[in-house]
């Protein structure tokens, strides 16, 4: 029979290498999340946007010479950007389109700035496919609706760039903008 001395000293060495084998666990699983988030820093950084992006965050637009009816194409973020001047018929033609007829249903309050009604400010990005719709330059087809009309499969938007017929599903996106002046816009 073993003596009581041995059965402590059998216990305090089983302590000892459960607690080796426990402490040798928790090193492997550090180690392991260690590596993981030396793996993933370089992935997630390769995603956020270039240094050349980041610089064009916002962009100055002068609308001094823009007339009543006529459109301009800038570019922000390396995507078109249209600036419309909309006459008083575009404006009261696109208000009065009941919401109801529209696929994605917008007023033209909720897209432009109040008391800048007049000052139509969109993506130029076709929301089907990402082609770029014509409407801003002089003669250009402006589809049914007298907005805009993307070439690529027959999206036609009206004068508050709206989707009104064709396969693309949501209005031309309106970007974040800022009047800083009568005479200039500041886009994103």
């Amino acid at each position: 029979m073993a003596t009581l001395e041995e059965l402590n000293a059998a216990k305090v060495e089983g302590d000892h290498s459960l607690r080796r084998r426990d402490f040798i666990n928790i090193a492997a699983v550090s180690f392991a999340g260690v590596g993981a988030v030396a793996v993933a820093i370089p992935l997630v950084n390769q995603m956020s946007p270039p240094a050349d992006v980041l610089a064009l965050a916002s962009t100055e637009v002068d609308i001094s010479k823009i007339a009543p009816g006529q459109a301009i194409k800038t570019s922000w973020r390396k995507q078109p950007v249209f600036v419309r001047n909309l006459t008083g018929a575009e404006i009261a033609a696109a208000k009065a389109v009941p919401l109801s007829e529209l696929r994605d249903p917008q007023t033209l309050d909720e897209r432009t700035k109040p008391g800048k009604e007049n000052w139509l400010i969109t993506l130029g990005v076709c929301t089907h496919l990402g082609c770029v719709p014509l409407g801003t330059g002089e003669g250009e087809n402006r589809g049914d609706y007298g907005g805009y009309f993307c070439p690529c499969h027959g999206s036609h938007y009206d004068t508050a760039a709206r989707i009104r017929k064709g396969p693309a599903p949501l209005n031309l996106h309106v970007p974040d903008y800022a009047f800083t002046s009568d005479t200039v816009v500041t886009i994103g």
